[in-house]
């Protein structure tokens, strides 16, 4: 488990190289950190990035589904109530922060984006195992708690009047790195139980698309600078 051949992750994320960088460093992502983000494009992200953990909860629920024992389905079941109890709360406070109507959210279009990235995860679930569904799940908490840690100690991280530093502050937090180191122990885990180094060419497809699709979320927000 603690050798590199048997770290999945490590090595999903080497093998994506380019794809992961474009997602960690989208001028989106830049954007927040320099406080130079347009309000336009924060307000449509966050909208989108609620409907976006809704769908996240369902696959997450569709983890428990495919979960084989109580360690797994614990884990599930955590993620399940982390998205609604404490990542959502979070968004409904930034939605009241940013003067946007929580009613009216249910109302709004899902963005392309949207649409694409969370049910890409949910047909990697139906379709595959458990594993299959944590590769797909994984860019997404990981790639997070990599961005927070990255800004909140970046030198260029604008501190004094950026509306965005509760958001670096909150994915940077030890509880939420918590929650992405265990979610990559647990893929690693599952790597080692159902043969990860012989599914390795199919789970670095399943990587780099979600990859891929988290860096078209991001470039949907910045898209709204134009707006």
């Amino acid at each position: 488990m603690n050798s590199r051949r048997n770290n999945l992750f490590t090595r999903l994320r080497s093998d994506s190289g380019a794809n992961w960088q474009k997602f960690l460093q989208h001028p989106f992502v830049v954007a927040l950190g320099d406080a130079s983000l347009p309000e336009q494009c924060f307000r449509y992200y966050l909208v989108q990035d609620f409907i976006f953990l809704f769908q996240f909860s369902r696959a997450y629920a569709l983890a428990a589904y495919k979960s084989e024992n109580i360690a797994q389905l614990r884990q599930a079941i955590n993620s399940v109530k982390n998205i609604v109890d404490v990542e959502m709360n979070i968004h409904i406070e930034y939605c009241t922060e940013w003067g946007i109507d929580l009613d009216a959210i249910p109302l709004e279009l899902e963005d392309l984006a949207t649409t694409a990235y969370t049910r890409f995860v949910l047909d990697c679930g139906h379709k595959g195992d458990l594993l299959d569904l944590s590769t797909a799940l994984i860019p997404c908490i990981a790639g997070y708690a990599e961005i927070g840690s990255s800004l909140e100690n970046h030198p260029s991280t604008v501190r004094k009047d950026n509306p965005y530093l509760s958001w670096i502050e909150m994915y940077a937090s030890a509880e939420y790195q918590k929650v992405a180191r265990e979610a990559i122990a647990q893929l690693d885990e599952l790597a080692v139980q159902r043969g990860g180094d012989a599914r390795f060419k199919r789970l670095v497809e399943i990587f780099d698309q979600a990859t891929k699709l988290e860096t078209e979320f991001w470039q949907m927000g910045w898209n709204q600078r134009n707006y």
